[in-house]
């Protein structure tokens, strides 16, 4: 089959013929939206408002948005605070590479304490020692990675698919909303300024047009920022679902460490002492009568009301006179306070020395 050079001729300029006209349309179009917002800008022209709801909506998307970037970045320095680390995971997720195995601190620090305890002696009770305790080291290691990799597919998956998919897609159609905003009210600036018939005809038409344009486009936006709340419904599930990885994450933890001290024959309290619970109700001192009391002792008036930590301090009560010493080898910022029977320690901070 044959074809003429005139066809391909008579085809290529007709169709650049409607690529300049495209061009053409596209370079009004873009002016007149440059102007209207110019004008808009000086307050030479209106602006089409949207409704409450509709601006409610949008700004509890930008809040979605921005609270959730924030936790996702706090999370994953949670994770990996390295932040070296976190830039090449980054580059590596984007390039869809496999990322690099890598111990954790505990991983490493019980390698090394194995590695020692070996060289000491595994006969000796150091070197045993350090051996057992390497080896939950490691263990604590193997369950902090494992809470590392539900955290990621559980929490911190949903929350990243919500910002790039989603937020995206609802950033482009606000754009675009935008854009047929800027269109419409320029529009109508035409329709207000058309002087003959013809031209008010004209700019009606078009008027009608992007009217039509704007609000299929508000609806489209609209139904997007109304999944917010699906969205909402979503990460509730991932953080319920963090909460569950952490909490077997601790408590894997907590049975790993009893199960140490019973091997190196340490039940727990005797190396460290116990630390006072934090839901423990205040005490209102403790009768020290036994302890060493200095003859040089002063009178106090206390500032303001003070619950104690625990047992060894004393609660106070602001404008009641205690009376006040130190102790040798107390540390400055506290002193002794007694109230009839009752000693403890106070910090200075709330006295008034008066005599």
């Amino acid at each position: 089959m044959s074809i003429s050079k005139n066809h391909f001729s008579s085809f290529t300029m007709a169709d650049f013929s409607d690529s300049m006209k495209k061009f053409g349309a596209a370079s009004s179009t873009f002016f007149n939206r440059a102007k209207q917002y110019t004008e808009e800008q000086f307050g030479k022209s209106e602006a089409t408002v949207l409704d409450a709801r509709f601006m409610s909506l949008n700004e509890k998307a930008d809040r979605t948005k921005c609270r959730t970037e924030q936790l996702l970045r706090q999370t994953e320095t949670l994770l990996q605070p390295n932040i070296g680390y976190r830039a090449e995971e980054y580059l590596l997720d984007k390039l869809e590479k496999k990322k690099p195995e890598r111990n954790t601190n505990l991983q490493t620090l019980g390698q090394f304490m194995r590695d020692a305890g070996h060289e000491f002696g595994p006969g000796t009770s150091y070197g045993s020692a350090l051996i057992k305790v390497g080896t939950t080291e490691q263990m604590l290691g193997a369950s902090e990675k494992e809470f590392m990799k539900k955290t990621d597919s559980h929490f911190l998956h949903p929350l990243r698919s919500f910002l790039e998919g989603d937020m995206k897609t609802i950033a482009a159609e606000r754009r675009t909303l935008f854009a047929k905003r800027l269109d419409l009210d320029s529009c109508k600036a035409k329709v207000k300024k058309a002087q003959s018939p013809e031209k008010m005809q004209q700019a009606e038409q078009e008027l009608r047009v992007a009217q039509a344009e704007f609000d299929r486009q508000y609806e489209v936006t609209k139904l997007l920022l109304d999944g917010i709340n699906t969205a909402h419904a979503s990460h509730h599930r991932a953080l319920l679902s963090f909460v569950e990885a952490q909490a077997q994450y601790y408590a894997q933890c907590h049975q790993y460490m009893q199960d140490l001290q019973r091997q190196l024959g340490s039940p727990p309290g005797d190396i460290m002492p116990p630390v006072a619970a934090p839901t423990a109700p205040p005490s209102a001192g403790k009768d020290m009568s036994g302890l060493p009391k200095p003859a040089q002792t002063r009178k106090a008036k206390v500032l303001y009301d003070y619950d104690a930590a625990d047992d060894s301090e004393l609660s106070l009560l602001s404008d009641e006179i205690l009376t006040v010493y130190s102790l040798p080898g107390m540390d400055n910022d506290w002193m002794m306070g007694e109230r009839g029977q009752q000693r403890g320690r106070v910090p200075v901070t709330y006295l008034e020395l008066i005599d």
